[in-house]
């Protein structure tokens, strides 16, 4: 008898204990737990809930606006029912189910910040970890947002900041610095996720006896060569291989100030994770004046037939694959239009294609599973460069050695490859650039956006245009799947207004969608910044904070980062009345803000900010 209670009672504490972890992980992939779904990059969901069949019944369940007017290009992180997300200085926890808001958490920078982007966050045991435009690493309570440690790991007066999404694993925070058009010294670094200490550094601008240091054949010119790390890394933890993408030499035009192929700069590195190593590389472009970075995480598989395959995408308007193994390019598939350029930029001006805002940006490709394809969206624009006269490296200001200008339309294009060999098996051509997350799913079905603002799905093997909704915001960032209560959801980042804003623009906010949604939607409500409130005197602080999340991704923290349209010099060209009257009414490419996205007293303190503390 009590043979047979104590079997009872184990019989039942194993179902007690699988039906708590069913009630936690329902399904495989219900989460979404980094970046890219997968630390390996792939981003594949194997939910199958919204199928080809069905997906015309996918409607909005809510949407909560994360900020004012600014960038959104933050990934979406999806952990235990909250959906993480970020903006420069706001993170927030949002349910996955509801769009309540759980928590918000404000950083107020320490310096001058410099930068206005951000990529999002990463999520491990319970911490959040995420960097900031004045060169911080933080870590935020999951549960509460309570900030738990703050680490200064760049110099803002450098022009350093870290706008990329960490990448958190084992215990371990890995982050890079960014800010090549200031001239930084790129590099990644890993740091404990308990206490923020760094554990090592690796420098993608090698000097001294560092592997590379001679492929810089004006030695001085590597101090301020670039080589940022901006957008997100990928690791294979069956090998313990961390996988870097590195961007573009400093200055980015004048390639004759830094002669040589400039290592490490356009490459996929390859560092031991645990010590920070270098074990192999890819440079894409030697030598580059096109501003061709690599940005995106690349995709790690391997094929049926045992070959591992590092792909990524770049702002060379290729996808290239590597046997990683023999580091042998295996194929390059262009995505985009690409026009060859010359090997040298002239003062007169030279067409470019893709190159600066084009090709593949921070969202690389994806791998359907289903399907055996890499997915991914680009950017399709061209530019006029000029070479500019002579390159001054002056500490933290913006300097391309001279200038580039956008050059006719702008499109974009969802593209479809054999994951093996690189041939197209399909296109879709986008209105506007397709720079926003792709997710393929095992419902046979692929999401990703637009900048008009459009969420597309399509048939992930025929590449047919299931659905074309829009969101009411340029799509720029996280495009991601889930499953809570057994029913899959889908959440979207939509509004963005940074100098990638090639479309629509909007508030940036978080949708959240369903099969059969049952209620209405919710509509946002409008932020403090486009409330109508009569406008008072100008303030300039929030002119200050105004500008930095607006304004400064395109003119620069000083105002003179486009060398023809330098605030420095404004009171000669324009008075009070005029500032206010162009901010109202700008000529493209600046975009239109006023009235729906800012008011009255926001036009009114930018322009006091600009005439008080950048015009001289």
């Amino acid at each position: 008898m009590a043979r047979s209670r104590f079997h009872r009672s184990l019989l039942l504490g194993v179902l007690a204990i699988s039906m708590a972890a069913s009630a936690q992980e329902p399904t495989p992939g219900s989460q979404w737990l980094s970046y890219n779904n997968r630390l390996d990059g792939q981003r594949y969901s194997p939910l199958k809930q919204i199928t080809t069949e069905n997906v015309a019944q996918l409607g909005e369940v809510c949407r909560v606006p994360v900020d004012g007017p600014t960038s959104f290009h933050s990934g979406l992180v999806v952990v235990d029912g909250v959906i993480y997300a970020a903006t420069a200085r706001n993170t927030l926890a949002i349910d996955a189910t509801t769009c309540e808001i759980r928590w918000k958490h404000t950083y107020t920078p320490d310096e001058e910040r410099a930068s206005g982007s951000n990529r999002g966050v990463a999520v491990m045991n319970g911490r959040v970890f995420r960097g900031t435009g004045d060169a911080r690493l933080l870590a935020l309570d999951a549960a509460t947002g309570k900030l738990l440690w703050k680490n200064v790991i760049g110099t803002t007066r450098l022009g350093e900041s870290a706008s990329m999404v960490p990448l958190a694993w084992q215990g371990v925070v890995y982050m890079g610095i960014a800010g090549s058009e200031s001239g930084v010294r790129g590099r990644v670094m890993a740091y404990d996720a308990q206490t923020g200490r760094e554990l090592w550094r690796f420098n993608t601008i090698p000097m001294g006896d560092e592997v590379g240091a001679e492929t810089w054949e004006k030695p001085e010119t590597a101090k301020t060569g670039g080589g940022g790390v901006w957008g997100a890394m990928s690791v294979d933890p069956s090998t313990g291989e961390l996988f870097v993408p590195v961007g573009n030499a400093w200055p980015d035009i004048d390639k004759a100030y830094r002669p040589g192929a400039n290592l490490f700069t356009t490459s996929i590195v390859v560092l031991d994770a645990a010590t920070g190593k270098l074990k192999w590389w890819h440079q894409v472009s030697p030598e580059d004046w096109q501003d061709l970075d690599l940005v995106a995480a690349p995709v790690l598989y391997r094929t049926d037939k045992g070959r591992d395959i590092a792909a990524f995408g770049g702002k060379d308007g290729y996808v290239t694959a590597l046997d990683r193994d023999t580091h042998k390019v295996i194929f390059r598939t262009p995505v985009t239009t690409i026009v060859q350029a010359p090997k040298y930029p002239t003062k007169e001006g030279v067409k470019s294609c893709p190159g600066y805002a084009g090709g593949v940006e921070w969202n690389g490709p994806a791998l359907d599973r289903l399907n055996n394809t890499l997915i991914v969206g680009a950017v399709d624009v061209c530019f006029l460069v000029k070479l500019g006269e002579k390159t001054e490296y002056k500490p933290g200001q913006v300097v391309f050695g001279g200038t580039v200008e956008p050059v006719g339309d702008n499109t974009g294009w969802v593209t479809a490859m054999d994951a093996e060999t690189g041939a197209v098996r399909w296109k879709y051509h986008a209105e506007r650039p397709v720079v926003a997350g792709v997710t393929p799913t095992a419902g046979g079905v692929t999401f990703t956006g637009d900048l008009a603002g459009n969420l597309l799905i399509f048939n992930s093997k025929t590449g047919k245009l299931l659905r074309k909704i829009n969101t009411g915001g340029a799509m720029a960032g996280g495009v991601v799947t889930y499953e809570a209560r057994g029913k899959q959801y889908l959440a979207v980042a939509s509004g963005n207004i940074s100098r990638n804003a090639f479309g629509d623009l909007g508030i940036p906010s978080v949708v959240i969608m369903t099969l059969n949604p049952k209620s209405t939607p919710s509509v946002a409500a409008p932020s403090a910044t486009t409330a109508t409130t009569p406008a008072g005197a100008p303030n300039i602080a929030n002119g200050r904070t105004l500008y930095s999340q607006v304004c400064a991704s395109c003119h620069g923290n000083d105002g003179d980062m486009l060398a023809d349209h330098k605030l420095s010099t404004l009171k000669a060209r324009r008075d009070d009345a005029a500032i206010i009257a162009f901010i109202k009414e700008p000529k493209a490419p600046m975009p239109k803000l006023y009235p729906d996205l800012i008011n009255e007293q926001s036009v009114l303190d930018v322009a006091a900010y600009v005439r008080e503390e950048l015009a001289r």
